[in-house]
């Protein structure tokens, strides 16, 4: 690591535990942190996610159904990402203290960018598009809380799986039809742990939040390797006024391998359903389809702690941007408040309690390796500026435009980013 990270790392813990201590509001929720607020939405919206797609989605929700803390949500998406799914989320096993989370997604039909190499030493076009059908995933968590949500433990699991159809070149022109088998299917369990010393669960304006989770990951087939990860997410809030907020996150993430699948090139080109050797294939294709199991074999090698660019960290690149065993983020907010108020509004489509409207100026800076020491190496940054509506009934709608070196990126979507999950 170099001497300015460490001098970095030091500067923000040494803030974070400043606030901890000294600010005393902290230690207080400003308002209720178990409501019954109900609201409902059903209404097209259209998502824009880097580096997956754009398109139209329809969805319904239920929150807070029945004078309980239950939210029923259901959507169906089409464009780029064509399927749907159904979430039952805060389910109160044991009133304000045990609560259960349900989600099942089918994505029909779905893209991702693949880029040539781990890490962060690749080029803006430096991808391929693999194209999926038929990803189905189904998790289940539950969450123990307590002291009013200031501390919480949790442990989950998800199933996932889907067939990798064909890889394309980065203008959509067909380098190769895939085997069409599930080879990618994948089990992850998680256990963690959350410390909330701030003054709100939802909307935090002053505090301190750290969380820390495990996660571990069993395959259903020897043809891929089985590792597990530590993730460590440190958020410091600091009052600006009477409104406003200054954000300060720390993500670290690492990946370890327990037992290391297959990485025989052929092995796992197989796997994939890809002859990166077909005569039919140019050099520059060939090459390409090269790329795709080349990544496959280092996944096998050193494990992933999922990837840098998207919606949630380094906004400003698409999602699965940047991949490694290794991660480092460093991201700064301002929340400006424009209104705070209990603003109720009913419409057919929509029935909710408005209670903030939010402009967030933001800063970000993230490192990725597949080898610890050359964590910090590399780094990329983000910055822009977004807006958000926060609700009673639990919802934070999101809209940031992000830039950085390779230009900008729009979002739209649910939730602050920077939440571990």
């Amino acid at each position: 690591m170099s001497r300015h990270y460490r001098i970095r790392q030091s500067l923000l813990l040494l803030l974070v535990l400043g606030n901890l201590f000294t600010s005393a509001e902290a230690m207080e929720r400003r308002r209720e942190q178990f409501t019954k607020t109900p609201g409902h939405y059903i209404v097209p919206m259209p998502y824009s996610l880097p580096g997956i797609g754009e398109g139209l989605l329809v969805g319904g929700s239920y929150n807070n159904a029945n004078d309980s803390h239950t939210d029923y949500i259901g959507f169906v998406m089409t464009g780029d990402l064509q399927g749907f799914g159904l979430i039952a989320k805060d389910v109160h096993l044991l009133p304000e203290s045990l609560i259960a989370d349900f989600s099942f997604q089918r994505i029909n039909k779905g893209t991702v960018n693949n880029y040539n190499t781990r890490g962060m030493n690749n080029g803006e076009n430096d991808y391929t598009l693999l194209d999926f059908e038929d990803n189905d995933y189904s998790a289940v968590r539950l969450t123990s809380t307590h002291y009013d949500r200031m501390f919480e433990l949790n442990a989950g699991a998800l199933n996932g799986k889907g067939t990798l159809v064909r890889i394309r070149d980065k203008d959509g022109n067909l380098i190769q039809e895939a085997g069409g088998t599930n080879n990618n299917e994948y089990t992850v369990y998680t256990i963690g742990v959350l410390a909330d010393w701030t003054d709100d669960y939802l909307d935090p304006r002053s505090g301190v939040r750290f969380q820390m989770s495990r996660w571990w990951r069993d395959e259903s087939s020897s043809l891929a390797s089985d590792y597990y990860q530590i993730e460590q997410n440190l958020t410091g809030y600091f009052a600006m006024g009477k409104r406003s907020t200054l954000v300060f996150n720390f993500f670290r993430a690492d990946a370890f391998v327990t037992r290391q699948g297959p990485t025989d090139f052929a092995v796992v080109e197989a796997n994939q359903g890809l002859n990166c050797s077909d005569p039919g294939l140019t050099a520059a294709q060939a090459n390409l389809c090269t790329n795709v199991v080349n990544n496959a074999v280092a996944n096998n090698i050193y494990g992933s702690v999922g990837s840098l660019g998207g919606w949630s960290r380094l906004r400003a690149y698409p999602n699965d941007r940047y991949k490694g065993a290794h991660a480092l983020f460093w991201g700064t907010e301002f929340r400006w408040n424009l209104t705070e108020e209990f603003q109720p509004f009913d419409l057919w489509i929509a029935r909710d309690v408005r209670t903030a409207i939010q402009v967030a100026f933001f800063y970000e800076r993230a490192s990725v390796a597949d080898q610890k020491g050359e964590l910090g190496n590399i780094w990329r940054e983000s910055y822009g500026v977004g807006g958000r509506i926060v609700t009673a009934s639990g919802l934070v709608f999101r809209f940031d435009y992000a830039t950085g070196d390779e230009g900008p990126q729009m979002t739209a979507i649910i939730g602050y980013p920077w939440e571990s999950f």
